[in-house]
């Protein structure tokens, strides 16, 4: 059983300004100057047929209620005619903001490795946390932290947690098993959209296409809709194989910056079931990590507690560890994976790679895994204390990262 913290995320956004036609991924976004954002009052309403006979997903009757675009202009609320509205409209004012990054780097120089297709969330995560940087797409998350372990290049970035899956993502495990450190965290603010070839109208969609997760996210909407679904293999992906296959008779469900990227046309903005869906992301280098924290900045480490009985005791002496220290924790994540887990299946222990063993790092087994994010740095009296003191009682703890604090949450809308 795994037990997750909640996300504690500000509304601070950055808005990139849609370019249309295609550009290089590794292209880096521009901003508009901050704006405010009054949420429309559709969010997640009936199915209905307008007066000229198309599909609303969400948004009522039509009328002068609107969802408001990023360069502030209000559109009709969610209405399928081949032009971009929101889907799911959010109450919430959200306060837009431009900044230049945790410690102002821009990333200039530097390759980062990702899973996926070029336009795939990942890529424009890291372009959001380095502008500067060069992206390079790979298969899957193991060939982008292989990557970084060979050389081939600087980081790789790996989405962690959701709002709306919590750590089913599971790449903490991959993480575990290299010899990696966490040099900064971005929250993206995942906005899925309908897309689709130039031309096409909503009514001729059959299919829509893209990754697992992004289907069961969009499922109400889908459901409204009346298309097949199929599965592939990333959000990016759906879209290239729209796209190379001049697929008529199906949309996919990716980001408004691969619609850029792509040419294609969006159908739908928001298509999401919750109005509030974010990803936290990693970004990773081979250690010592390369990014140096300003003496004033908001510091966090990650760390993994490993352990081979009594979890619940383990768990009570890792919270008065810091708690006695008045030390703030953003993440606790609990995985017990001894013995079977539903329908008698058995749980594979957790693979650590011990960095600190003798001669070469030798990976190890535990069935208890303790996943905390602590507020301050590694080096922080405090928070070093409480690490020892975590050692005394624990069989294994390493340190994941300390980096810098990134609270915002990033848009590509």
């Amino acid at each position: 059983m795994a037990y997750t913290s909640s996300l504690h995320l500000s509304k601070h956004l950055l808005l990139p300004k849609a370019h249309r036609g295609r550009h290089p991924s590794s292209r880096s976004p521009s901003f508009v100057p901050a704006a405010r954002v009054n949420g429309a009052p559709h969010v997640n309403g009936k199915a209905s047929k307008s007066p000229n006979g198309k599909v609303q997903i969400n948004g009522g009757d039509g009328k002068k209620s609107g969802a408001v675009n990023g360069r502030g202009k209000k559109v009709p609320p969610g209405v399928l005619n081949g032009k971009t509205h929101h889907v799911n409209g959010g109450h919430d004012r959200i306060h837009l903001s431009v900044s230049t990054g945790p410690g102002g780097q821009d990333g200039t120089g530097l390759r980062v490795a990702y899973q996926g297709a070029p336009g795939a969330y990942s890529e424009f995560a890291a372009k959001t946390a380095l502008p500067g940087c060069e992206t390079v797409p790979c298969r899957a998350f193991a060939d982008a932290l292989a990557a970084v372990d060979r050389g081939v290049v600087d980081r790789a970035i790996l989405p962690v947690e959701s709002t709306m899956e919590g750590t089913a993502l599971r790449n903490y495990d991959l993480l575990l098993r290299h010899d990696l450190v966490v040099a900064q965290e971005i929250n993206l603010f995942v906005h899925y959209c309908l897309l689709a070839m130039p031309g096409v109208r909503a009514a001729e969609v059959r299919r829509v296409i893209s990754h697992p997760m992004a289907l069961a996210h969009c499922g109400r909407a889908l459901e409204r809709l009346g298309v097949d679904r199929q599965p592939v293999e990333d959000t990016a992906g759906a879209v290239e194989m729209l796209r190379s296959n001049m697929m008529l008779d199906t949309a996919a469900i990716a980001s408004p910056r691969a619609a850029d990227l792509y040419g294609l046309d969006v159908l739908a903005h928001g298509l999401q079931d919750e109005s509030w869906n974010v990803t936290r992301f990693l970004l990773l280098s081979r250690p010592p990590s390369p990014v140096e924290l300003p003496a004033d900045a908001d510091a966090k480490t990650s760390m993994v507690v490993a352990h081979r009985g009594g979890s619940m005791a383990v768990v009570l002496k890792v919270l008065s560890a810091f708690s006695s220290r008045g030390i703030n924790m953003s993440k606790l994540e609990i995985i017990n994976n001894e013995g079977a887990g539903g329908a008698g299946e058995l749980r594979p222990p957790v693979m650590i790679l011990d960095t600190g063993a003798r001669g070469a790092p030798t990976l190890r087994s535990f069935p208890h895994v303790l996943y905390v994010d602590c507020e301050g740095a590694a080096d922080d009296p405090l928070v070093r204390d409480a690490i020892k003191e975590i050692e005394k009682f624990a069989v294994f703890v390493r340190i994941l990262g300390c980096y810098a604090a990134d609270t915002n949450v990033y848009d590509l809308q």
